[in-house]
């Protein structure tokens, strides 16, 4: 938001530099993000003086050229060669002289200095309307007044406007300071609080009366809830011109651009007030009536910016007898705005509910300043003042008079709300205490009404124009920002407590998980919970009823909440792979949410995702792509981080795996990993193998024990047996590792599958696994007679339950 110091100072009476007040509302709340400096002539006219003009004779090489003789009121004249066809002796002139910067109305730039044209020394140059960017004419220098003094600067004359102009990064619970008006409330506050006492200058209205009762408009409100308060007044026989030049310099300060006399006074006052207004053409109010009323949905009607809208059952619209004139606190339409041709106009001032403006603006995707302010709440109680001083401004601008009375529809006063203050709350959460008498000084010099005191606190009555201030902790907050937040002491003693918690808190198992991963080679990653609803219909397991849809979505690709997090995943894969990233390992902790029949449902997942390579091609290392079997052992690994290693795996039937696993304790399924298909990858335009894992958070964390356990280095020797198996190729190495386990279980340590053949010199329908074991006594040295003999165990019971044979 932008602030005109020299309009801010019609306020508020104040001597302070730029750099002293943004400083101060800085610590207000109203952060000054940058001071910019504006002129109305760019370049301020600096080195622009009038000259008068002393002798003008013709060039010698040039019939259009003049040379002439010109005093700058500093002794000795100066010569000037001069093209203009109407350069004279004894005429006053503005004079550029020698190291002037001039900049016409497009910006561009000239620089002056000593030069010879033909042949003949220039020392300045006496300059025409455009060329000092004052106007559009060229047609030959400008002429000034005869009574004017040699050497006074142009800037005098032409009453240049310098201005410093406050950028304000204003926050959205900040409706009141959305003005000069309400920017010079807080600075009168923080002044007060620096016993600065200044007064608060509002314009005055004094003068506003009704000249005729010729031009009556007929007002209908249908819905009060809606609109709680609508003004109008209609204004005839003025003329649409442009603004003067006081007008138009305020609002290109700010970063407006004039149209004509009439809107920009509407501008004018939105910015100077904070109330949004509307001027429509009357003559173009079909039936001298105007109906504010909720809008027919699928009604078509072209805004102010020529685009065609269809309109929504709950948008509020400006209609007269032919239907909608404007959509109410947001844009007016092309057929009842105010043209050159206008004489007389309706003037509009209402407050419309904050929520509905909101949801019309977001719906049709237009935003303004009127509906930035009235989304946000502006102030009720000004909106027939606004309307009397912009009133006074279009008889000021365009002449004209009022013909009607003002009319206030105004069915149920907006009240103003209370609020008690306990002082013992303010020291608490302050953390020092404020007097009472300087509590006191601050609620004051923030329009805040005291209506009752006691040694407890005190009765306040909030401004309805504070719609930020509800709740006694809003209070204090006003209280510290006007106290000042460098003005409180800090303590030289910390305290904190210990809590006892448990090692099994969310958090904690997130951060050793998340740790684990890391170390593999993984990189979190975070999406946003909001989503395409159209990505359910990828797989039969979700459903689409089962979308958590957003009201006011900021895009059809962020209108639901997501009910899985494979699809966040994809999406990032897909972002990476077209920025040439094609080997990825990403994890994700975040929550599904789901509407079901029962109600609302949210819950918590880690998800996995591995694609490409499993390295970084090196010279020492071949690129390797991932599989499947690496992903399940980093799946494992972390169920077996967590302490949960007892689980069982059964293939998982889904419409997004190619092939998977499901992990599973009891009859809770705790994650699910596998190939995702071609179909749902194409989706994402992936063209590379993807492998994706979800675990159940919730109920992982009901089932997990991280325990740290300790176990003394055995200081007998291991021992290493290899077997050589032909099994069938239905045959999983998990079967045969079940069996050895169940065999042998104190010595037998480790059993690892390194190597598995199918192919030439097998018989059909079989694979030959080999496989290694590890066996080793913590008490003793191992014989080889017990060796042989565990080993021809495991051998025998795998023969007769799984059909292996040695090969």
């Amino acid at each position: 938001m932008r602030i005109s110091y020299n309009w801010l100072k019609q306020f508020i009476k104040l001597d302070w530099t730029s750099e002293e007040t943004a400083a101060l509302l800085t610590d207000l709340g109203l952060e000054v993000e940058g001071v910019e400096k504006y002129e109305s002539v760019k370049g301020g006219l600096q080195g622009v003086v009038v000259g008068h003009v002393l002798t003008c004779v013709p060039h010698p090489n040039a019939d259009r050229l003049r040379i002439t003789t010109v005093d700058l009121g500093e002794g000795s004249p100066v010569q000037i060669v001069c093209g203009a066809p109407n350069v004279a002796a004894g005429q006053k002139v503005p004079v550029a002289t020698v190291g002037t910067d001039l900049y016409d109305k497009e910006g561009n730039h000239i620089h002056i200095k000593k030069g010879k044209i033909r042949g003949e020394d220039s020392f300045g140059m006496i300059c025409a309307e455009d060329e000092l960017g004052l106007g559009e004419s060229h047609d030959g220098i400008m002429v000034l007044a005869e009574d004017l003094k040699p050497g006074t600067p142009a800037s005098k004359l032409f009453n240049i406007e310098n201005d410093e102009v406050f950028e304000i990064g204003l926050t959205p619970n900040r409706a009141d300071a959305m003005s000069h008006l309400g920017v010079a409330r807080d600075l009168r506050a923080g002044l007060t609080q620096k016993n600065v006492h200044t007064e608060l200058i509002t314009p005055s209205v004094s003068n506003f009366r009704v000249d005729k009762r010729t031009l009556k408009m007929d007002v209908k409100v249908e819905d009060s809830k809606l609109i709680p308060r609508y003004c109008g007044v209609t204004i005839s026989g003025i003329t649409v011109k442009p603004s003067p030049a006081w007008l138009q310099n305020r609002l290109k300060a700010i970063g407006i651009t004039p149209k004509n006399n009439v809107v920009d006074v509407t501008n004018y006052v939105l910015h100077e007030l904070g109330q949004p207004l509307h001027a429509f053409d009357a003559s173009k109010i079909r039936g001298n009536k105007v109906i504010v009323k909720t809008a027919q949905a699928g009604t078509k009607f072209v805004t102010l910016d020529d685009v065609e809208r269809t309109l929504h059952e709950e948008d509020i619209v400006i209609c007269d007898e032919n239907g909608p004139m404007c959509i109410a606190g947001v844009l007016g339409g092309t057929n009842s705005g105010v043209t050159e041709s206008t004489s007389s106009v309706f003037l509009e001032s209402a407050y419309f509910n904050p929520v509905s403006v909101r949801k019309t603006a977001k719906r049709h995707g237009i935003s303004s300043d009127a509906s930035f302010r009235f989304e946000r709440g502006i102030d009720p109680t000004i909106t027939q003042y606004a309307l009397k001083r912009a009133a006074l401004l279009i008889q000021e601008t365009a002449g004209g008079e009022i013909t009607s009375d003002i009319i206030d529809i105004h069915p149920k006063k907006i009240e103003d709300h209370t609020v008690f203050l306990n002082f013992n709350n303010v020291k608490r959460i302050i953390g020092q205490e404020i007097p009472v008498e300087t509590i006191k000084k601050i609620l004051v010099s923030l329009d805040i009404k005291i209506s009752t005191m006691s040694e407890i606190g005190l009765g306040l009555t909030i401004p309805s124009y504070r719609v930020d201030v509800e709740r006694e902790i809003d209070v204090i907050e006003e209280i510290l920002r006007v106290y000042g937040y460098n003005n409180i002491n800090f303590t030289q003693k910390l305290n904190a407590s210990i809590s006892n918690s448990s090692r099994s808190e969310d958090y904690k198992l997130q951060n050793i998980v998340a740790n684990q991963l890391t170390a593999l080679g993984f990189n979190e990653m975070m999406a946003n919970s909001l989503t395409r609803p159209e990505y359910v219909k990828l797989s039969e397991s979700l459903k689409e009823e089962f979308n958590v849809l957003m009201l006011n979505p900021l895009s059809s690709d962020l209108s639901a909440m997501r009910q899985s997090l494979l699809f966040s995943a994809l999406e990032a894969v897909s972002f990476n792979i077209n920025r040439r990233r094609t080997d990825l390992k990403l994890f994700e902790f975040g929550k599904t949410y789901h509407k079901l029949p029962s109600g609302y449902d949210e819950n918590k997942h880690l998800s996995l995702t591995v694609t490409g390579n499993r390295i970084a091609e090196t010279w020492a290392q071949p690129q390797k792509p991932s599989d499947f079997f690496m992903f399940k052992g980093m799946v494992t690994m972390v169920l077996e981080r967590l302490g949960i290693a007892k689980y069982k795996t059964e293939p998982v039937n889904s419409d997004v795996f190619a092939e998977g696993l499901a992990f599973t304790v009891g009859t809770d399924v705790i994650a699910e990993m596998g190939t995702v298909k071609k179909q749902v990858l194409k989706e994402f335009d992936i063209k590379q193998e993807v492998f994706y894992a979800d675990f159940n958070w919730g109920a992982i964390i009901k089932l997990v024990s991280v325990k740290i356990k300790f176990n003394e280095i055995s200081k007998f020797p291991e021992v290493r047996r290899d077997l050589a198996l032909l099994v069938d190729s239905a045959t999983s190495f998990e079967q045969l590792y079940n069996i050895a386990r169940q065999t042998e279980k104190s010595l037998l340590k480790e059993i690892s599958l390194f190597d598995v053949y199918e192919g030439k010199n097998l018989p059909e329908g079989k694979k030959s696994y080999a496989v290694s074991f590890t066996l080793q006594d913590s008490n003793k040295t191992l014989t080889d007679e017990q060796i042989d003999k565990i080993m021809n165990k495991i051998r025998q019971n795998l023969e007769t339950q799984a059909g292996a044979q040695l090969r």
